[in-house]
């Protein structure tokens, strides 16, 4: 896999907090976005909280 495609993704968690700091490595290419200074959010299965949470882009 292509290191410079993957990317770390963070869960913000659910409205109590339940499952923050949980983590997804994906691939997404920065370089075709059309606006680059903003980072990519998605929503995604939290196995933690056991429901879908908010997950953006980390560094």
């Amino acid at each position: 896999m292509s290191q410079d495609l993957l990317i770390k993704m963070v869960s913000q968690g659910d409205e109590k907090g339940i499952g923050k700091g949980h983590v997804y490595y994906t691939r997404y290419n920065n370089k075709t976005k059309k606006d680059p200074s903003k980072k990519y959010e998605t929503t995604k299965f939290n196995p933690v909280a056991k429901k879908h949470t908010v997950y953006k882009q980390k560094k």
